[in-house]
């Protein structure tokens, strides 16, 4: 049996490599980002199961399988609540929920196993497992943050907000007065907790507010460029493999 582990927190990651080896499950290798695995998958054998992260370091491990047409089966680690968890149960072969225990994983391997003599493949419908996850019955979102400006505190709106954007390790919001704050988050949380209509991530480092989009121009590699009424300081390309669905999300979202 050909096992990896896609994880982050390489703790985590060989943590579960020790717990699968007390099952005489060994794991072939481990990989820790969208970048990494993505490039693994184009050169190498696809396993026969993944054990896979949801949320890694660069962004959601669903964009794996946008750009890699993946047949393994799929036992989901993750840390997300109980409302996600119906897709996960309907649509892989189990979820093991963080921190994992000893008992699930040797249960989840063992319905892996029971699998194997009839050859059944798993289909996994990631687009309605992510509307899950972004879209849960009865979220809230963000309204407003709070910045550190000097010695006091200020707070920004999200109509006051054109974009949120990472640089040198630090997430920032342009403001429509021309003015960036320092956030206490990242893209990754962000892209939880903004409201979809309003705001996508059309990349690792930008995600941009529909109402502050003033043009929109082909740009090399079947990509786009981005124009905001007042950004200007980089930029802003939307992402080869996100085109379509920022295509549909401007077509959509009211």
């Amino acid at each position: 049996m050909k096992v990896i582990i896609i994880e982050d927190e390489k703790p985590s990651a060989r943590r579960l490599q020790r717990m699968l080896e007390k099952l005489e499950v060994k794991t072939e290798i481990m990989l820790h980002s969208v970048e990494e695995a993505i490039d693994w998958f184009q050169n190498n054998a696809h396993p026969d199961l993944i054990f896979l992260d949801i949320q890694l370091s660069d962004g959601l491990s669903f964009e794996i399988f946008e750009a890699i047409d993946i047949k393994s089966a799929v036992i989901f680690t993750t840390a997300y609540d109980e409302y996600a968890l119906q897709a996960f149960k309907l649509n892989s072969i189990d979820y093991l929920l963080k921190p994992i225990d000893d008992e699930d994983l040797k249960k989840a391997v063992a319905k892996y196993k029971e699998r194997l003599p009839a050859q059944q493949s798993v289909t996994l419908d990631f687009d309605d497992i992510k509307k899950l996850l972004v879209n849960p019955i009865d979220r809230t979102y963000k309204k407003r943050f709070s910045v550190k400006v000097g010695q006091h505190l200020k707070l920004l709106t999200i109509d006051d907000i054109e974009c949120f954007y990472s640089e040198n390790k630090g997430t920032y919001a342009y403001t429509t007065d021309g003015r960036n704050y320092l956030l206490d988050t990242t893209l990754d949380q962000l892209d939880q907790e903004l409201e979809p209509k309003t705001f996508f991530r059309i990349s690792r480092k930008f995600i941009v507010n529909i109402e502050a989009i003033q043009d929109m121009v082909s740009y090399t590699n079947s990509r786009l460029q981005i124009k905001l009424h007042s950004f200007k300081e980089h930029d802003i390309i939307v992402a080869r493999e996100r085109v379509k669905d920022f295509k549909d999300w401007l077509e959509t979202s009211s």
